[in-house]
């Protein structure tokens, strides 16, 4: 999606008509050349309010990142996603396989929230949240301007022969880049395996273990490979949220955009001639040379545009140094700037908040309210009532009992509402942590209180004088 940049008709303001569209942005990418060889972005270092908001909120979510599988919270770790076992840790709390619904229901609230995020507030998750956007322009692209310095110092390294001084730099560099990727696939690899088991596969010599050694390789070369080599490719050619952003934003969706209506026509300060006829924007490019992915905000809402602010910010300081009000680049809606009218917090977006809020909330909901103990109660296949001999009727039942906690769970088996009792079939065990119990019982009904050929059961499971879960079987019985 682009925005519309200027209107179709060209306005006229005291005898100046503005100039056509320049639309030749739409047939390439800003990283691609005309013979299709990648172009290099040396994107200039960001700097200003919305910047520094941006460190403070990467600082939080890398600690967050980095302490999550070392944290513990009832002996489990904060998050723990362990495919090989099949067990997964959320905050503390162990899912298993039995609750792959809410693995399903959950998937299916993510896919909805991300649309109708995106409708309404843009791509802010790509330049705010992300990862990839994080780890680049916080973390990796920092450490480049700290050794090779700001865009136009690293345009000249690359060009200089190789020399000492380039051999240093670049491979300080790399050196550097290398110990935060094996650093991030450590990290990775403890929310796959656990943290003590990740320290327990690094103290283990590689000969022991060569598909853990491989693995870890493989890890630290795609990491290093994104974020030295492939930077904004995956932004605008691999990541496939980035393309569905052309089909989900509207121009109601609130993004990084430029003010077309007050910048428009650009042009030059010169000393000693009138401006009267220009709009704010001075065609300094500053918005282009620090955009990471190379574009012109000025053409419109693009797909490359991951809303990371660093135009606002450059636009925000050229905008101080010549007097005029910020704002220029902003976070607006193409309907906020095609109307004149200022960013308000509509209805729409208080219906799409309210959707989204009620999407977390039942997601939350579904996590809180779900049982430690999933248990079934069947009756054996193949098996009828038996008569016994003191005038009762039994039917034989199996049972499994799924501890999905950390804690061993003693439980016994009660009857609801119908006069039966319960007979175990050897010793009724506490099912131990994350483990599954198993086996039989016979219930015992009267003959005189079976009406019917198939009685309808509820049995309770207990832990003490708590019930944790009710379920429901039948009883076969003689017919009357």
């Amino acid at each position: 999606m682009s925005s519309t940049i200027l209107e179709d008709k060209p306005r006229k303001e005291e005898g100046f008509e503005e100039l056509y569209r320049d639309e030749s942005f739409r047939d390439a990418l800003a990283t691609v050349d005309e013979e299709g060889k990648r172009v290099w972005l040396y994107p200039k270092k960001p700097k200003g309010r919305f910047f520094n908001w941006r460190v403070i909120v990467s600082v939080v979510l890398l600690a967050f990142l980095f302490f999550a599988p070392i944290i513990k919270v009832n002996g489990q770790p904060l998050l723990l996603f362990d495919f090989f076992n099949r067990k997964f840790v959320l905050f503390g709390q162990i899912f298993w396989p039995q609750d792959f619904h809410l693995f399903v229901l959950g998937m299916i609230a993510s896919v909805i929230f991300i649309i109708v995020f995106t409708v309404a507030y843009g791509r802010i998750f790509c330049g705010w949240i992300c990862p990839q956007t994080i780890f680049m322009e916080v973390v990796f692209r920092q450490i480049e301007y700290w050794i090779e310095g700001d865009y136009r110092a690293q345009k000249k390294l690359n060009k200089q022969p190789w020399n000492r001084d380039k051999i240093l730099k670049r491979g300080a560099k790399h050196a550097i880049f290398l110990a935060i990727s094996f650093l991030i696939m450590h990290t990775f690899i403890s929310y796959l395996i656990g943290f003590e088991e990740m320290l327990q596969l690094v103290q283990t010599p590689p000969t022991e273990n060569i598909g853990g050694f491989m693995a870890m390789l493989g890890f630290t070369a795609a990491f290093y490979l994104v974020f030295s080599q492939l930077r904004e490719q995956v932004c605008t050619s691999i990541c496939p949220y980035g393309r569905l952003q052309g089909v989900l934003l509207d121009r109601n969706s609130i993004v990084v955009a430029y003010d077309h209506e007050r910048g428009e026509p650009r042009g030059k300060i010169r000393k000693n001639q009138p401006q009267q006829h220009n709009g704010d924007c001075i065609d300094c490019k500053q918005c282009v040379v620090v955009c990471p992915t190379g574009i012109d905000i000025r053409n419109g809402t693009q797909m490359e545009c991951i809303n990371c602010t660093a135009c606002i910010d450059a636009c925000d300081s050229i905008m101080d140094r010549i007097s005029r009000d910020r704002g220029l680049i902003r976070y607006a809606s193409e309907a906020n700037i095609a109307d004149k009218v200022p960013f308000r917090f509509t209805g729409r977006l208080k219906f799409y908040t309210t959707v989204l809020t009620l999407i977390m909330g039942l997601l939350v909901t579904l996590l809180v309210l779900r049982s430690d103990i999933e248990a079934t109660v069947l009756r054996t296949p193949g098996m009828l009532f038996q008569d016994r001999e003191d005038g009762t009727v039994s039917n034989l039942y199996n049972y499994k009992v799924v501890n999905k906690t950390a804690d061993e769970v003693p439980f016994e088996f009660r009857v609801e509402g119908t006069p039966a009792e319960i007979q175990l079939v050897g010793d009724l065990l506490p099912v131990p942590g994350e483990s599954i119990g198993e086996g039989a019982i016979f219930i015992i009904m009267n003959k005189n209180d079976i009406e019917k050929m198939s009685t309808k059961l509820e049995i309770g499971i207990y832990r003490g004088d708590e019930r944790l879960q009710t379920i429901k079987t039948t009883f076969l019985g003689p017919a009357k």
